[in-house]
């Protein structure tokens, strides 16, 4: 069982992906609705992961990555990206994430990402 943070800034979203964690057995320990939120929940919460949305107001998925790989070079982010945003990801992957999701999601994707990027 795993610690995560979901970032989103669509309740919704958040809420899918907080159903589909808790019903595998993970713990949901915080929610954020921008990257902002994000890197202060992930220093007060230590998560053991992090699923990151790319884009969001105020600060971007990216720039998130970047501020909490900053803070703890070990972190592990999923991005959750939708259709046509492969530059983006790119951005991410290179940025620090270790994996990515595309919306809409698929449970078994979701679980597998957060599998290997647990390892």
């Amino acid at each position: 069982m795993a610690r995560i943070l979901v970032v989103d800034d669509a309740a919704f979203m958040r809420m899918m992906i907080k159903d589909i964690l808790v019903k595998h057995g993970h713990e949901v320990v915080g929610e954020a609705s921008d990257g902002e939120q994000a890197a202060k929940l992930y220093q007060e919460l230590h998560p053991d992961l992090v699923t990151m949305d790319i884009t969001m107001p105020n600060v971007d998925g990216i720039e998130a990555v970047r501020r909490i790989r900053a803070m703890d070079s070990q972190a592990r982010i999923i991005m959750c990206s939708a259709m046509g945003q492969q530059a983006m990801v790119l951005d991410a992957i290179r940025a620090g994430a270790k994996d990515f999701v595309v919306k809409p999601f698929q449970a078994d994707r979701v679980i597998t990402a957060v599998e290997k990027a647990l390892q």
